[in-house]
């Protein structure tokens, strides 16, 4: 009895021991895997972003023959009534009050800019 209990204790050790490997091994296996595809993802991204900057000048386009223009205040002085402040950056080459970044672009009609 005893030596079947050893043998059973022998066996759980090596089945043990074998799991252990075979879990590096799927890790390493998933790792160089993750690896391999990202490489290869780079090409497609290119091309996705080319895609959204395609349509991105589309739209544009299409916005600006239907009289509505991309408004960007950067560099302009902020002004309560017309910008939404999330938070200030000090930046020794601008005057205090500067817009120096834009996190959300808005659109405008020309012709209802001039009412403001």
């Amino acid at each position: 009895m005893q030596e079947k209990v050893l043998l059973a204790v022998a066996e759980m050790e090596t089945v043990k021991e074998r799991t252990r490997r075979e879990a590096e091994n799927s890790k390493k296996f998933a790792i160089q895997s993750f690896a391999k595809n990202t490489a290869g993802a780079v090409p497609l991204l290119k091309t996705l972003l080319e895609g959204v900057d395609m349509t991105e000048k589309q739209l544009l386009e299409v916005f600006k023959k239907s009289g509505v223009e991309k408004y960007d205040p950067t560099n302009e002085q902020f002004d309560h009534n017309r910008h939404n402040a999330a938070f200030q950056v000090p930046d020794a080459s601008k005057p205090p009050g500067t817009i120096a970044i834009v996190l959300k672009v808005n659109f405008f009609s020309p012709s209802l800019r001039s009412m403001n």
